[in-house]
């Protein structure tokens, strides 16, 4: 596997030098106390934000968002788990939002395992707030497990998105893993997802670098 230093100056070299690449990696990282502040319904909404982008051209989705949030009432978890079937129609022909049926029938699915899994922690930042983060992958499984239509990049972009440090396989990043061996199995399985991770921590060692970071630098390494 490739020594961290390596991978960086190789970026570096492809994008004008150190300072520049440093600024094109940088990503903001929330302490674990303002993750656990987070209140249930920012979750809800980035969650629903990245299904809804999953597929689709992510600036849309976010012109759209305001209109997402006045439909969704702010993803308010209890108010969703109230819907209706006259809602859903309402939602499903509500011509300011993206109508996709089945991806709106997540919302209150979703709701519900954030308020399940946040309850003992006494909320759903303070669940994330305590993960490990050499362990992001199974973050990503527990969400994958207890939600709907959250699994590959939906919930790593979710997390990023408030603030959470973890990497995301983009289509440059998934190639790196593969022809470097640092993988031998798929992304979606339990192996292929203890090698990544485990690269990751040693990258992270080596570096001091946040995994958002080595992420990206590994997305810049490449063409």
């Amino acid at each position: 596997m490739e020594h961290f230093d390596t991978i960086f100056q190789r970026a570096s070299e492809r994008h004008g030098g150190a300072a520049k690449l440093k600024a094109l990696i940088a990503t903001p990282v929330a302490k674990p106390e303002l993750l656990a502040a987070i209140s249930d319904d920012r979750w809800l909404s980035s969650f629903t934000m990245s299904l809804f982008q999953s597929g689709f051209v992510f600036q849309v989705i976010r012109n759209k968002w305001p209109e997402f949030e006045r439909a969704f009432f702010g993803f308010d978890p209890e108010k969703m788990l109230m819907l209706d079937g006259s809602h859903f129609e309402r939602l499903n022909n509500d011509a300011s939002i993206v109508r996709h049926a089945r991806k709106i029938a997540t919302v209150p699915a979703n709701a519900r395992m954030i308020l399940e899994l946040g309850k003992p922690y006494g909320g759903f930042g303070a669940l994330v707030a305590q993960w490990p983060k050499d362990d992001i992958t199974g973050l990503w499984q527990m969400i994958k497990k207890h939600g709907q239509l959250l699994g590959g990049n939906i919930g790593p972009y979710a997390l990023r998105r408030l603030g959470v440090d973890t990497f995301v396989f983009t289509g440059d990043v998934s190639a790196y893993l593969r022809h470097h061996q640092v993988v031998e199995a798929g992304l979606s399985s339990q192996k292929g997802l203890r090698q990544a991770q485990a690269a990751f921590n040693e990258w992270h060692q080596q570096s001091g670098f946040s995994y958002a970071e080595i992420s990206k630098t590994i997305a810049h390494s490449i063409g």
